[in-house]
C-alpha cells in the first residue's frame, strides 16, 4: 500500500529518503538512490520497496518512518502506518523467576511501552490477583504456605493486549536440611542453601559442581577457578565435559545480588592422569635436507612482558555498506577477558578513516621494547589483496580501494619500529578479493623478528560470518576464542584449539575456518607476567593509556527552587559514555520534577530518541544490563556516542522541570554543565 502511495514524482519516495536521511545512519548515497529509481524499469519493480528495504537493513523503526511521513504531510501514508504503530504494545521489563525464603516479601516487575493509557493485570496461574493492577506486584510468601506459584502479567490498551513471560516464585524454608551450616547469619538477604563439594575425577569424566542460594532480588552466580573468574560460568550448576588435568584446581562460587555478596566454600578438584601419559623424550629437529638431528630439551626461561596493551576496533554502522551486529558484543567480550589478563585495553566503535589512523597512532605511543603490545583486534568489513589485509572504516565509499582503508601490514611495520616483544593481530573480517582495487601498497620491508602472530577469522578469499541469534550474539570467531583466551598456553597453541573448535560448527563447515600465520619462536602467552623495566617508562605509558579511560566525576547540581540533581557517568566503550540524571532532594511543596539532558554538541552521534530514557534498556544498547549494574535507580539515561569526534570540551544543559502543589503548569530551570574531555576525547583524535 505504501508503494502505491509513494511511487510518484511529487511527495514520493525521494522526499521520504531526504527526510529519513536527517538521521546519519539512514542517509542513502547517490548510488543507492539511483538503484531505487532504476526499479521502475523492472516489471514489478518499486522504488519505494527498494528504499524501505534499505531503511530496514539499517534498523529503521516504524515509529521513525511514521514521523518522516508526518513531516512530509502525506496523510494517506500516515493512516496506513498509524494503526499498526500506535497499537503496538511492547514489554520492556519482564518479570524474573525467584527463589525466596518463607515469610519474606518478593517483588515482580513488568513494564511496557505503547499507546497512552496502558493497563496492567497480574495473574497467579489462571486466576486474576485481586487489586494487582500496577507494573509492580508485591507478594507476601507467608500466604503461599511453602508452595510454588507461577505469575504472569497482562498489559492492554482497550482491546489490544499482550502478556509478559511467566515468572516462577519458589518458596524455600530457611531451615531446610540441605542448607549449608556455614553461611553468615548477617547475610539475611542472601543465603547459600547448597555448597559445592570436592571431587576426584579421571580424565574424560564430566565435572559437576553446584551452588544454590536464595535471595531477594534473585541471586546471580559467578564461578572461579584458582581465584580467577571462569568465562561463561554464571549458573548455579557448573558443568565441564571431558575434563583434563588442565581443570585441576580450587573452585568457588561468588553469589551476589544488588545489595549483598556471599562466597561459597572453596573446594579442590583433582583430575587423575590418564593411561596414555606422555614420556619425556628428546625432540627431533628436521633440517630442510631431510636429515633428523636429536637434541635434548632444556628448561625454558620464564618469559615476561614490560607491559601488555590492546587496541580493539569494531565497525558496525557503515554509511554505504551492510550494517553489522556482532562487533559491539565481540569487542566488549574480548576487552573484558583481556583486562583479566592485565592488558591495557582501548576499545572503540564505529570509526572513520582519519579516526582509525589516529587511534592506531595513539596505540603505537603505548608501545616500547618488550611490550606485548601486539594485540590489535578488528571486527568489521575488510578484504585482502596481494597478501595485504585492509580494514574498512565506516565512511568508506561504496567502491572503496586501499586509499580509503587501513593496511594491517603497514601497522605491523610501525609496531616493529617500536621493538615490541609480541605482535598479535586478530582479524575478524572477510578476506575476499576487492575487484575495485588493483593497487599494490608500498608497505616497506618487514623485519625478521620471530614474534608475529596473525589469527584470521577466515581463510584467503573467504567470508567471515556472524550468527543471527539476537542482539547479544557474538561473531563465530569470538564465540570460540572466548573459551580458550584465559588459558596459560602459547598463543599459537591457543589459536590452534580455537580452530579445532570452529571446525565442529556444522553451519559454517566448508565456508569459514580460522587461519593461523606465525613465526613465533618462543613460548609467548597472553598470561605471561608483567615486569616493568623502570618506573619512569612504565608510568609514562600508564598515564597515556589512563587518559582514554577517565570518566567525569559524579556531581550534584543545586537549583534555585531547592532541588538537588545527581549527575553521573558510566562507560560502555572508550568512545561511548552513558550520562544519567537523578533527583535526590526536593522541597515538600514540589510534587513532580525531573532533570533532562539538552543541548548536546552536534558533532557527537546522539540519537535524540535515545536520550532521557527511564530505563537503561530503552537506550537500545544490547550491553545495557552490563553497564547499568553500577547505576542507581530512578534515573533518566542518555547514551553519547562518537566521543572521538569531540573538538572541544563536552558541555551540555541540565533542564529541570518541576510543578508545585496545586498548580497545573510546570516551571523550568536550566544549568549549563562542562565535564571536560571524557574518555577517548582526551586523546584529541580530531
Amino acid at each position: 500500500r505504501l508503494c502505491e502511495l509513494l511511487d510518484n514524482a511529487g511527495r514520493g519516495w525521494r522526499k521520504l529518503a531526504e527526510l529519513a536521511g536527517a538521521e546519519k545512519r539512514f542517509k542513502c548515497s547517490a548510488e543507492e538512490l539511483e538503484m531505487c529509481s532504476l526499479k521502475v524499469l523492472e516489471p514489478r519493480g518499486s522504488p519505494t520497496q527498494c528504499l524501505l528495504q534499505l531503511l530496514a537493513e539499517r534498523d529503521c523503526t516504524l515509529r521513525y518512518l511514521l514521523g518522516c511521513l508526518e513531516r512530509m504531510g502525506h496523510e494517506q501514508a500516515c493512516r496506513v502506518l498509524s494503526s499498526a504503530v500506535q497499537d503496538t504494545i511492547c514489554i520492556t521489563v519482564q518479570p524474573e523467576s525467584q527463589v525466596v525464603a518463607e515469610g519474606t516479601q518478593v517483588s515482580l516487575t513488568c513494564c511496557a511501552s505503547g499507546p497512552p493509557g496502558l493497563a496492567y493485570q497480574w495473574f497467579c496461574g489462571r486466576q486474576e490477583v485481586p487489586g494487582a493492577m500496577s507494573p509492580e506486584l508485591v507478594i507476601d510468601t507467608a500466604t503461599l504456605a511453602g508452595q510454588s506459584k507461577w505469575y504472569i502479567c497482562r498489559v492492554n490498551c482497550g482491546a489490544t493486549f499482550t502478556f509478559s513471560m511467566w515468572a516462577h516464585v519458589q518458596v524455600e524454608k530457611s531451615s531446610s536440611p540441605s542448607s549449608a551450616s556455614g553461611y553468615c547469619p548477617t547475610m539475611a538477604g542472601l543465603q547459600i542453601l547448597q555448597q559445592p563439594r570436592p571431587c576426584h575425577l579421571a580424565e574424560g569424566d564430566t565435572l559437576v559442581l553446584e551452588c544454590r542460594a536464595i535471595g531477594n532480588p534473585p541471586p546471580q552466580y559467578q564461578w572461579f577457578r584458582n581465584q580467577r573468574p571462569m568465562e561463561g560460568a554464571q549458573a548455579p550448576q557448573l558443568q565441564v565435559k571431558l575434563v583434563t588435568t588442565a581443570e585441576r584446581g580450587s573452585y568457588s562460587c561468588c553469589v551476589f545480588n544488588l545489595f549483598h555478596e556471599v562466597w561459597s566454600q572453596e573446594v579442590d578438584v583433582e583430575i587423575g592422569e590418564g593411561p596414555r601419559q606422555a614420556s619425556v623424550t628428546p625432540h627431533l629437529l628436521c633440517s630442510q635436507a631431510g636429515v633428523s638431528h636429536s637434541i635434548t630439551t632444556t628448561p625454558s626461561p620464564i618469559l615476561a612482558a614490560t607491559d601488555k596493551v590492546a587496541l580493539l576496533i569494531g565497525n558496525m554502522h557503515y554509511l554505504h555498506h551492510k550494517q553489522l551486529q556482532a562487533p559491539m558484543v565481540d569487542v566488549h567480550a574480548l576487552g573484558a577477558l583481556l583486562r583479566q589478563l592485565d592488558f591495557k585495553v582501548v576499545s572503540l566503535l564505529d570509526l572513520r578513516k582519519a579516526e582509525m589512523q589516529m587511534a592506531v597512532d595513539e596505540f603505537l605511543l603505548l608501545l616500547d621494547k618488550g611490550v606485548y603490545a601486539g594485540l590489535l583486534y578488528y571486527a568489521g568489513h575488510g578484504y585482502e589483496n596481494f597478501g595485504n589485509s585492509f580494514m574498512v572504516p565506516i565512511d568508506a565509499p561504496s567502491a572503496y580501494t586501499s586509499e580509503h582503508c587501513l593496511c594491517v601490514q603497514r601497522v605491523l611495520w610501525e609496531m616493529q619500529q617500536r621493538r615490541t616483544g609480541l605482535n598479535i593481530f586478530l582479524l575478524d573480517m572477510c578476506r575476499k578479493r576487492n575487484l575495485n582495487d588493483d593497487i599494490i601498497p608500498q608497505v616497506g620491508a618487514l623485519e625478521v623478528t620471530a614474534n608475529i602472530v596473525f589469527g584470521y577469522a577466515t581463510c584467503v578469499d573467504a567470508e567471515a560470518y556472524e550468527l543471527s541469534q539476537g542482539e547479544l550474539s557474538n561473531g563465530i570467531f569470538i564465540t570460540f576464542l572466548k573459551r580458550w583466551l584465559l588459558e596459560d598456553e602459547k598463543i599459537t597453541v591457543l589459536l590452534d584449539k580455537v580452530a579445532e573448535d570452529m571446525g565442529t560448527l556444522e553451519i559454517t563447515r566448508g565456508r569459514q575456518a580460522l587461519e593461523l600465520r606465525s613465526n613465533l619462536s618462543e613460548r609467548r602467552a597472553l598470561t605471561d607476567p608483567i615486569r616493568p623495566p623502570g618506573q619512569d617508562e612504565s608510568s609514562a605509558r600508564n598515564l597515556q593509556w589512563a587518559k582514554a579511560h577517565v570518566l567525569p566525576e559524579s556531581q550534584h547540581l543545586r537549583f534555585d527552587c531547592g532541588v538537588t540533581v545527581q549527575l553521573g557517568f558510566a562507560a560502555e566503550f572508550s568512545n561511548i559514555m552513558i550520562i544519567y540524571t537523578r533527583v535526590v532532594a526536593a522541597p515538600k511543596d514540589i510534587t513532580k520534577c525531573e532533570a533532562r539532558l539538552a543541548d548536546i554538541p552536534e558533532e557527537l552521534d546522539v540519537d535524540l530518541k535515545c536520550t532521557n530514557k527511564e530505563s537503561p534498556e530503552e537506550l537500545g544498547s544490547p550491553l545495557a544490563p552490563v553497564w547499568s549494574l553500577g547505576c542507581p535507580s530512578c534515573c533518566l539515561y542518555s547514551r553519547i556516542c562518537g566521543l572521538q569526534k569531540l573538538r572541544q570540551e563536552l558541555a551540555f544543559t541540565i533542564c529541570l522541570q518541576y510543578r508545585y502543589q496545586g498548580m497545573d503548569d510546570f516551571v523550568e530551570e536550566r544549568q549549563r554543565v562542562n565535564v571536560g574531555r571524557p574518555l577517548i576525547a582526551k586523546l584529541n583524535l580530531q
